[in-house]
């Protein structure tokens, strides 16, 4: 659960221990290069993410009738490609950042990368008293050095039939809330199926139907304590909103059906640094840096879904892999009455 929450919360991975005795200094060479580095090294985090939480929004397109009712523990995870795990950082673009070795454009980890060997950058800044000063520090890694490719949600989910061939749906995660976290995601969607409005509908083999979906993360990450820079009130908020778009078609069999295919995800997902933060320049002065920056990404494309699920009474159990900017896999127990 706490690899879960790192990648929900996004920034943590960047005051890990790894990353954590290094902000100082990277807020001490400035906002905006604090901020470009965090933009790019965080959205392939965040694009996954969006993709992962909007899997399994369905397991056939046979809409439920009046009254059908069916209850769902779902569990997914986008794959991390290669592409995903690095991004190409050019220091021409920075302030006051730059590599210790090599040319001023390298290739180095995003969240869901890993540097190996080491990157060494060195920050520098000015101090009223002794001028221009440099510090060497690490670009933090990812869980590619912890070797996790993987990038889950889990939700409990449920279904209600509504006349006409409309379906209601609805997943949530409880609320998590400790001393540090606090993190809570809901979503909700429709589906309508065409061929329910068919005369031929009883005797049709397969159904089609389309699907709108909504989906919301909020999370918080209190940085008080794990952060390396003086401060107060130091958190994360995180706020992610996508919306899946699909044509859904499915085989109409007694006990085992296959369903597929092709949809449209868009989402965006915003990150804020919040909190006063006090950044020390040399050994007498200091400044405070209050609510530091936001970053945020987006995601807008196409997937297709090909999935299998097999029915014995009340009890459902159905698997579906996407293919996708990041592929994602989900598999979902059900439990439910037509």
């Amino acid at each position: 659960m706490k690899k879960i929450v790192l990648l929900l919360l996004l920034f943590i991975a960047t005051i890990s221990s790894k990353a954590q005795n290094d902000l100082d200094a990277l807020l001490a060479a400035g906002v905006d290069d604090a901020q470009r580095f965090a933009n790019d090294y965080l959205a392939p985090g965040t694009n996954g993410l969006m993709y992962s939480m909007n899997s399994n929004w369905f397991n056939s397109a046979d809409a439920k009738p009046l009254g059908g009712f069916e209850i769902s523990i779902i569990a997914n995870a986008a794959s991390v490609k290669n592409e995903h795990k690095s991004f190409l950082m050019n220091t021409d673009l920075y302030n006051n950042v730059q590599f210790v070795q090599g040319p001023n454009s390298q290739t180095v980890s995003t969240l869901l990368g890993e540097n190996n060997p080491d990157i060494d950058v060195l920050i520098s800044y000015d101090d009223p008293i002794f001028g221009q000063q440099t510090e060497q520090i690490t670009l933090p890694s990812g869980i590619g050095s912890e070797n996790i490719n993987l990038i889950p949600t889990a939700f409990i989910q449920g279904a209600l039939g509504l006349s006409k061939g409309i379906e209601l749906k609805a997943r949530f995660v409880p609320k998590i809330k400790t001393d540090d976290v606090s993190l809570s995601m809901y979503g909700a969607g429709l589906q309508f199926e065409v061929t329910k409005w068919l005369p031929a509908d009883k005797i049709l083999p397969v159904a089609i139907s389309g699907l709108v979906a909504y989906t919301h993360l909020d999370g918080s990450y209190n940085l008080d304590e794990s952060s390396g820079v003086d401060g107060e009130n130091q958190r994360l908020e995180t706020d992610t909103n996508t919306w899946l778009f699909q044509m859904i078609a499915s085989t109409k069999l007694p006990v085992i059906n296959f369903y597929g295919g092709v949809g449209f995800i868009k989402g965006k997902s915003e990150s804020d640094l919040l909190g006063t933060y006090r950044v020390s320049n040399g050994i007498v002065t200091s400044e405070d840096i209050v609510d530091p920056f936001s970053v945020s990404s987006e995601v807008s494309g196409v997937r297709g879904t090909l999935g299998t699920k097999l029915k014995l009474g009340f009890f459902r159990l159905n698997a579906e892999y996407h293919i996708a900017e990041f592929n994602a896999f989900s598999v979902g127990v059900n439990f439910g009455f037509r």
